[in-house]
């Protein structure tokens, strides 16, 4: 087993890397997959070229790892080279699932069969069969893909970022793209840090020069589900708290530690050779939220004008406008970019926004700068693409955003339908499905007696599971609740977050003990009891990019009440009864605009359809679980921007 030593120093003086890594043949640190093996035929092999093989000190450099890939190297070694030198074959190692674990090399002249490495390729992968021979679900054009997040779930959650980042990097890597999750490996002392306990050491590390000194971080990985996930390891990352902040408030620090994060993702493609390979330059980045903006101005400020990554793309995708990772301009040379580039960062706030007269509002936002240098735009719904180019919706950046509304695009986050399964729920009472709904109201008879409340199976029971904030319209219930209780119905909260919300909830069960049962806190088996066990969802959102609670319910058979925004207007089909030769259409009600009368409408509508018109109620439960909100069908959509991304070039400035 060699060991390679690689050193490599950009001219625009961000980093040093130092990696050692070991292989089972004299590696290459970065070269593009196209450059390092061709195709063959014989059972699909792929051969690597014998310069590659016997030894990096042939004519062109490459002996000491310094100039291996660049265009003068082996990396344009001609044809007639190749056709005279038999090279190797690579065959790769599977494991039980099918999946790709490692490769090892097969002189030609060996007899062994070689399976396909598909799994690895970056363009014009075929359609495959698994090693059962059935016929696999695969992308026309497969990628290699770079998610660069905050937060992934299991790993790191607070919210639907985390769902995303989880679910969806397993759906395109199902569908053949090869696949990487880059995120802050987060150890907080308490038990979420065995979250991480699969995850290896990958013993390289880079150093990084920015906020005025050197930083050093480490890789950890751990290859799970068909999918690379690498976590960037830094003492700021190890802290009490959640990902941003603690009890006292957001981590003053941030802006650092998410720069870093950036920047060890631009790095892991080119220096983390994860199963035998890197991922090289030709990769597309999914940069989500302001905490990965910096990596599309890097590739721009501080890679191609170097010629590395000259073939990537990058897409952001925005969960949330409303947080952008401002900070103040002053902090503008501590991220490292040249002084030619404020501007792409540069904002500054109109004077009611200030905080007294000699302020100048100048500030710079991350968010803005992944706007302006990113290759595509994506929002997680069609309507939140649309709201984010408002001024109510835009938070200041609506102007930037519609004039880049060519490459915007909004796709509505998929489930998790093997968690979300009303057939196979290990956390409600009793397994129903869309051909049988008998179980549904045995679910509703075990959540009245869980939580005390008269156990009234005809009696219509309302929901509500989120944060008690202003965002979830959490105001709007407070005030409308003495008149929603007035009618025969039971409501039941299930959230935590702001203190006198919490208190408001508490109150509430002491004056309503046999109509109100408020869950402060946030309990999984709870929510997933509460899902299965209402007739009604209400969500009253102010705004919503997507919203996943709305799809949970409709999976379960309960009908959501939702304000018409965002990503719950794009899910939710208002009821029509007299649709479809009178046999209705529909999912649920949407009430707009937001305001306690209309939210009280809706839901009478509603209560009052439950209570009158049985069949009606039964349509629209059926259509709603009948609804595909997989994460497959997501990363369909996904698949299409990428291929819009690749039409045009990259971002230069």
């Amino acid at each position: 087993m060699e060991s390679l030593q690689v050193t490599r120093l950009l001219s625009c003086k961000s980093f040093i890397h130092t990696a050692k890594v070991g292989y089972n043949f004299r590696p290459v640190r970065q070269v593009r997959f196209g450059c390092l093996w061709k195709k063959t035929n014989k059972n699909d092999c792929l051969m690597i070229r014998s310069s590659f093989v016997n030894g990096g000190d042939r004519e062109g450099g490459g002996g000491d790892g310094s100039d291996v890939g660049s265009p003068e190297g082996p990396a344009a070694v001609e044809d007639e080279r190749e056709e005279k030198e038999p090279g190797f074959l690579l065959g790769a190692e599977k494991d039980g699932s099918g999946s790709v674990i490692g490769f090892h090399l097969i002189h030609p002249s060996d007899d062994e069969v070689v399976e396909s490495i598909k799994d690895i390729a970056s363009y014009g992968v075929e359609k495959s069969e698994d090693i059962e021979g059935e016929k696999k679900a695969q992308a026309d054009v497969c990628y290699n893909v770079v998610f660069v997040t905050s937060e992934a779930a299991p790993y790191s959650k607070t919210g639907g970022l985390g769902d995303v980042c989880g679910s969806l990097p397993v759906a395109l890597g199902a569908r053949g793209h090869r696949v990487m999750v880059v995120s802050p490996r987060y150890l907080n002392g308490t038990a979420a840090d065995k979250n991480f306990s699969n995850a290896k050491n990958l013993g390289s590390r880079i150093k990084i020069y920015c906020f005025g000194g050197e930083q050093e971080v480490a890789f950890f990985h751990e290859y799970r589900e068909g999918v690379d996930w690498v976590f960037v390891d830094h003492p700021s990352y190890h802290r009490p708290g959640n990902p941003y902040g603690d009890s006292n408030g957001a981590f003053g620090d941030n802006q650092f530690r998410y720069a870093l994060l950036c920047y060890a993702a631009c790095e892991a493609p080119l220096v983390l050779p994860l199963g035998g390979f890197t991922y090289g330059e030709k990769c597309l980045f999914l940069v989500n939220d302001w905490h990965a903006g910096l990596v599309p101005v890097f590739l721009a400020a501080k890679y191609r004008p170097y010629g590395v990554y000259k073939d990537a793309r990058s897409i952001l995708v925005i969960h949330n406008l409303s947080h952008q990772g401002v900070e103040p301009a002053t902090t503008y040379e501590n991220l490292g970019l040249p002084t030619q580039w404020y501007g792409a960062l540069e904002w500054v706030f109109p004077n009611w926004a200030r905080a007294h007269a000699l302020d100048t509002g100048e500030a710079v936002n991350v968010l803005k700068g992944a706007i302006v240098t990113a290759d595509r735009i994506l929002t997680v719904s069609k309507g939140y693409s649309w709201e984010i180019t408002t001024i109510e919706g835009g938070y200041g950046l609506d102007e930037l955003l519609s004039s880049r509304k060519s490459v915007l695009n909004g796709i509505t986050n998929g489930i998790d339908v093997t968690e979300w399964d009303p057939s196979s729920d290990e956390h409600i009472a009793s397994h129903y499905s869309a051909d049988d709904l008998s179980g549904k109201v045995q679910c509703k008879i075990a959540l009245q007696k869980e939580l005390g409340l008269p156990v009234r199976p005809d009696c219509p029971l309302i929901g509500f599971i989120g944060r008690l904030d202003y965002q979830k319209g959490i105001d709007l219930i407070r005030s409308a609740m003495p008149e929603i209780l007035q009618d025969d119905v039971q409501f039941v909260m299930l959230g935590s977050g702001d203190t006198q919300y919490e208190n408001w909830m508490r109150a509430m069960e002491v004056i309503y003990r046999d109509k109100y049962r408020g869950w402060v806190g946030f309990n999984v088996p709870i929510s997933h009891r509460i899902t299965a066990g209402c007739d009604i969802l209400l969500m009253p959102s102010r705004f919503e990019p997507c919203g996943l609670n709305q799809l949970y319910a409709m999976r379960y058979g309960t009908v959501p009440v939702v304000h018409a925004t965002g990503g719950l207007r794009d899910t939710v089909e208002n009821f029509n009864p007299y649709a479809q030769g009178g046999s209705g259409e529909g999912t649920g009600w949407t009430f707009s605009p937001l305001s306690k009368e209309s939210m009280l409408i809706a839901l009478r509508i509603a209560t009052s359809t439950y209570r009158e018109h049985k069949s009606s109620w039964e349509g629209l439960m059926r259509r709603g679980m009948e609804k595909d909100y997989t994460w497959e069908n997501a990363a369909k959509q996904y698949e299409q921007v990428f291929k819009w991304a690749f039409v045009d070039p990259p971002y230069i400035s």
